[in-house]
Parts: structure tokens; C-alpha cells; sequence
């Protein structure tokens, strides 16, 4: 919080510098002396998390006003001290060319000193008396920087899909990351990394089902099932679940998520690289990391509740990629004793899952990855050197729609559709 250059007119707008890009406040000031914001970066740390989880959001409100009003206030005050300061130099300065008694140089710094703060208390009170009142108005980013016409999202489209039985929801996992693409892909479809062997299409084309697959990788609960992705390339992925409700006649929607949220690939990569995977750092990381998803997943759990003609839900867990041969994974830097670490964090998100589901009473289902994990014969999971490591090949993707085969809740009208149909991904009706 700053003051902008003064201007001629005694009434205006603010400047906001965000990013590098100065552009004029919503609110007018009055007086020729008018605020300047900068925001240069972006931290959400546990105040601002615990604020935008607070079931009122008036809180977040009066934050937000105050801050301003209380940046503006500490940055007058620093200016006066800073003035002060340098008259305080200036007047000790001349007051010792003038070889001046100690006591009436006090009295010259003194007498300085309070002139200086009065003419900028009095300076402010003239030119910005009212520029507190106004930013203590400002309740929302909204308020202080309005919307942009030009760049505001289109509304997503709306048109049903009746004849889609069941809906895939997730990450990477059940996008099919790394293996052949969906034929015709679009855009999106590339940015996802969505693939024609998904456990979607295997499932597709067991049941002769129309399944819309939305998975997407990178997903996490906020930003991709509850909320859009966006992707560097400038692609955006309207939410998953709002984009689910479209299926209005699905009988069966299928959830994998969990893996972004606690930031599996990162763990899994500083293990790697550390001596140890279990110091207390990780542990305090990966223990924060679970104690969010855990809210936000329960959230994604009762919209599914609430979700018109209640389709059943299946979530899914995820599978071991480790088994009791690590011998090619020595060069990579994974141990026992840390694949035992990445394995009992695994249990955790897994266990996270699986209770959120029987809360809800959704079905849970584990792909059995036992005897084709990394290092045997016929891996269900891609290795290091391939396109997307430790994600499922063709044949683990296969083994996941085979689990939830099994214990897919037989519900009535869920039945193969009249022709064989192609997996359908987002994008594409």
C-alpha cells in the first residue's frame, strides 16, 4: 500500500499495480493524494485457508476492509516517521554548523520535528481525509477491482447427454495418462492426457455402455472435480461434477481422486532424492496435505449425495505400484525402507477414501495390482522411463475396470445400452 503520483484533479480514482499492470481502483477517492495497492504475489497460507473454509464469509469481508484501511493509515505514519527523520538530520545538521548548546539544539529538533509532523498530519487530513471510509467499503476483490468483460468465462454448455449410463470422474489415473490417446482428441482431450484405454473404455465396451469419462490429469477436489482446471497451454476444464449432471440418466458415476490433493508425485519424488522418506518434515507435510483433502473430499462426497436421480457412486482407491522386488528400482533410489514409508502414506489416503464412502454409502472398490506390480513380469504400472511413471498401463486400467466390475451395485435400469458405443470424452456429445 502506497500513495500514487499526485494529480491535478481533487477527485478520482486509486491505481492498482497487479502483477505489472497498473490500472485505475472501482472506488473514487477525494483529495489529489489517492492510494496506490500493489500485489506482486500470491500466498495462501493457514489464515487466509482457515478464512475461505469459514462458514461465514463476512469474516473474509471485514478482513479484507480493514487491511486496506490499516495499509493505508501504516503507510501515512511511515511516511511521517520517515519524514521526521530525515528533518531530524538535517536540523541536528545545522544546528551543530551554527554551533549550538545542546539544549537549544533539542529545542530547534524538537520544534522541527513537530512542524514537520503537523504539516503532513494537516496534509493529509486537507488532501485524503476520506480515502479510510472508502477502502473500509471495499468488501470484496470485486469492489476494488471489478470484473473483466473481456475475459469472463462463457457459460458452460448445458445440453443434456440422456444417453450416457455411467460417468468417470478423476484425475490422471483414470484419464489413462500415457497411453494411446482417444481417437479424434481435442484440445482439452490432449490436456488431460485422456486415452482410448481408460478403465472408462474398458467398461464401455464390456457393458456396452455410453460412459462419459471427464477425468482429467491433475485433478484435485477443488480444481477439476468441484471447480475448472486450467492449463498453461490456456485450455480450461469446466468442472467435472457440474459437467457430470448433464449425464441425466446415468446410472453410475466413478471417482479417482485423492492423489493430487496430497501431492503423491512430489512426495514420492523427494523420497527419491532424500536419505530417509520418514523425517519429521515430509511427515508434517504429508499429515497437513491428508487433513485437507479429508474436508474437501467430504464435500465432493455430499454433492454427489445431493446429485438429481441420486446415480449410485463408486470411488475408487488407489493401487500398490511397489511389490516385494524393487531390484530395478535400486538405480532410482527406491529402498525398502522407503517403499515401506510410500506405502503406509498410501494406506493412509486410501483409508481417507474408503470411510468417506461408507459414510455416504457409496461403493469402494481396490484394484488388485498383487504379482504385476513394478519389477515383475507383466507390470500393470508404467515404469520410470515411460511416458507417464507409475500411472497404469493398458493392462492395469483393465484391472481397475474388472475391480469395479465386480462390485458395481446392481441397479435397476442400469442395462447395456442398444449398440456397442465409444467411450465419450468432455467436449465431445
Amino acid at each position: 500500500m502506497g500513495a500514487a503520483a499526485p494529480g491535478l484533479s481533487f477527485s478520482g480514482p486509486g491505481e492498482l499495480d497487479l502483477f505489472g499492470q497498473v490500472m485505475p481502483t472501482k472506488p473514487q477517492f477525494d483529495g489529489p493524494i489517492r492510494p496506490l495497492l500493489k500485489l506482486t504475489h500470491i500466498t495462501i497460507d493457514a489464515k487466509v485457508a482457515r478464512l475461505l473454509r469459514s462458514d461465514s464469509p463476512r469474516s473474509l469481508e471485514l478482513n479484507l476492509s480493514q487491511q486496506l484501511a490499516q495499509g493505508w493509515t501504516r503507510y501515512f505514519v511511515w511516511e511521517t516517521l520517515i519524514a521526521a527523520g530525515f528533518a531530524a538530520v538535517l536540523l541536528i545538521a545545522v544546528a551543530g554548523v551554527r554551533r549550538q548548546s545542546y539544549r537549544t539544539m533539542a529545542k530547534t529538533v524538537l520544534a522541527g520535528l513537530a512542524a514537520v509532523i503537523a504539516v503532513n498530519i494537516g496534509g493529509v487530513l486537507l488532501t485524503a481525509s476520506s480515502t479510510p471510509a472508502v477502502l473500509r467499503s471495499v468488501k470484496t476483490l470485486d469492489d476494488l477491482v471489478g470484473a473483466d468483460p473481456i475475459t469472463a468465462p462463457q457459460q458452460a454448455a448445458t445440453r443434456p447427454l440422456p444417453g450416457v449410463q455411467a460417468v468417470v470422474i478423476g484425475d490422471s489415473t483414470a484419464a489413462a495418462i500415457g497411453n494411446h490417446p482417444v481417437p479424434n482428441a481435442t484440445p482439452l482431450d490432449r490436456a488431460c492426457g485422456r486415452s482410448s484405454e481408460s478403465y472408462a473404455a474398458d467398461l464401455a465396451q464390456v457393458n456396452n455402455w455410453n460412459v462419459l469419462n471427464l477425468a482429467c490429469s491433475g485433478a484435485t477436489v477443488q480444481n477439476g472435480l468441484l471447480g475448472a482446471q486450467v492449463f498453461g497451454s490456456g485450455e480450461v476444464a469446466p468442472p467435472q461434477l457440474g459437467e457430470a449432471q448433464r449425464a441425466t440418466h446415468a446410472k453410475v458415476i466413478i471417482v479417482s481422486v485423492g492423489a493430487d490433493d496430497v501431492e503423491w508425485s512430489i512426495m514420492t519424488r523427494l523420497c527419491v532424492a532424500s536419505a530417509v522418506c520418514n523425517d519429521k518434515v515430509s511427515a508434517a507435510f504429508f499429515s497437513k496435505q491428508i487433513g485437507d483433502f479429508t474436508h474437501r473430499y467430504y464435500e465432493l462426497l455430499g454433492d454427489l449425495a445431493a446429485l438429481p436421480g441420486s446415480p449410485a457412486v463408486l470411488v475408487n482407491q488407489y493401487y500398490s505400484p511397489f511389490g516385494k522386488d524393487l531390484s530395478c528400482l535400486a538405480r532410482f533410489g527406491i529402498t525398502p525402507a522407503k517403499e515401506k514409508v510410500l506405502a503406509a502414506r498410501l494406506a493412509q489416503l486410501n483409508a481417507v477414501l474408503a470411510q468417506g464412502a461408507g459414510t455416504f454409502g457409496f461403493g469402494v472398490t481396490e484394484p488388485p495390482f498383487t504379482g504385476h506390480e513394478l519389477c515383475t513380469t507383466n507390470p500393470y504400472v508404467q515404469g520410470p522411463d515411460d511416458p507417464a511413471p507409475l500411472h497404469p498401463t493398458a493392462a492395469g486400467e483393465l484391472a481397475i475396470a474388472l475391480a469395479d466390475q465386480q462390485v458395481l451395485p446392481k441397479v435397476e435400469g442400469l442395462v447395456p445400452a442398444p449398440s456397442p458405443t465409444p467411450t465419450q470424452s468432455a467436449g465431445r456429445d
